[in-house]
């Protein structure tokens, strides 16, 4: 076999399917990039059993069809250091043998059959298929991300929910303590159906997004999840069992409404948790008409802080402390310039709105928080 491409374009899609392969794989064959030449194309796979990754570009000086297996980081390392310029492989389908030849030399090295690699999973029985364009399905993996747990004793809550039905999907990641649900108008299932999606692939598919422009489509069935991009196809394995009923846990009932000034609101924040004790990072809030006295100590260490900070609050006088890390992650992920906190009393779960958010009509982003004792 004979074909011509270049190094630069092959540079690049080798390296986004590379993410997927382990540092240490059960599985020898897996430290290698699958090629297939098919016509005028090269089909480039990457996997780790649970998560596959194929890609394709063209080539050209094409000669015979066929499949081998490429030692990946030798390809990698050997790649990065060229100049874009066309590189000519010629593979000896009898004994593997492979030769890279460049403008100013070549590179010779052994191949593995294509028969040791594993097969790309095949959606079977009932197929469900939802289409989101790339920039809102990685916003809502953006948004929802940070989220979700990573204790990994609980399995379910370390990926991401995605929870479909006729009218919406909604898209969901927690770990108890905060959680992330983003309700999309637009994106709807022929039936109810959910699936959840792993960190590593959530990951990877995030990386994916951040080039993509065409709309995606997830397909799924009982076990694996398809993501149809327009240059690469993702498969990856679902986290089995049943996710929290998210639901349940957000408060309907939270009369009194509290308006920051999100940028400003995240600086007193930085400034004041510096004070905070390390164990517990508590940062407290009293509430008033028109202002919040935001404040953190360290007893164990005498020091301690706070400010004044002005705000739109039509509640009763309140006192409420929130882990500081969290409160901070959760107003950094929601991007309006002014944040709506839904609160009832200092025990109950506190809710996160972007307040006139002008993507309101497609989709709805709620943020929860749960508050920590003063």
């Amino acid at each position: 076999m004979r074909f011509t491409a270049s190094s630069a374009d092959l540079l690049e899609h080798l390296q986004n399917i590379s993410r997927v392969i382990n540092s240490k794989n059960i599985l020898p064959i897996l430290d290698h990039f699958l090629f297939k030449i098919e016509g005028d194309k090269l089909e480039m796979t990457a996997s780790d059993l649970e998560t596959t990754i194929v890609t394709s570009m063209p080539i050209a000086d094409v000669e015979g069809q066929g499949s081998i297996c490429v030692m990946a980081q030798r390809l990698l390392n050997t790649l990065k250091e060229f100049a874009d310029q066309p590189l000519t492989f010629e593979i000896n389908t009898d004994n593997l043998r492979m030769e890279m030849i460049t403008e100013t030399g070549h590179y010779d090295f052994t191949g593995e059959s294509a028969d040791q690699y594993p097969e790309l999973p095949v959606l079977e029985g009932d197929i469900n298929t939802i289409v989101f364009p790339a920039k809102d399905l990685q916003y809502n993996l953006d948004s929802v991300t940070f989220a979700a747990s990573t204790d990994d004793s609980r399995p379910q809550m370390t990926g991401i929910c995605f929870d479909i039905n006729t009218e919406m999907t909604t898209v969901v990641a927690t770990d108890s303590h905060k959680m992330v649900r983003i309700r999309n108008k637009e994106i709807k299932g022929q039936n109810n159906a959910s699936f959840i999606l792993p960190r590593k692939p959530n990951s990877l598919v995030r990386n994916l997004l951040a080039k993509e422009d065409m709309d995606v489509e997830i397909s799924f069935d009982r076990s694996n999840i398809h993501f149809q991009l327009s240059r690469y196809t993702l498969v990856c394995r679902q986290v089995e069992g049943k996710y929290p009923a998210y639901n349940s846990v957000i408060p309907t009932t939270n009369e009194f409404k509290l308006i920051v000034k999100r940028d400003s609101f995240i600086k007193t924040l930085r400034r004041v948790a510096v004070y905070s004790n390390a164990d517990n990072n508590l940062v407290k809030l009293d509430l008033n008409d028109g202002l919040i006295n935001v404040s953190a100590q360290d007893i164990d260490y005498s020091i301690s802080a706070e400010e004044k900070f002005a705000c739109q609050y039509d509640g009763k006088p309140m006192a409420i402390g929130f882990k500081s890390p969290f409160l901070l992650e959760i107003l950094s992920n929601i991007k309006t310039e002014e944040v709506e906190f839904d609160l009832q009393d200092p025990q109950r779960a506190t809710l996160l709105f972007p307040f006139n958010d002008e993507n309101s009509e497609k989709r709805e982003l709620l943020m929860l928080i749960m508050p920590i004792m003063i």
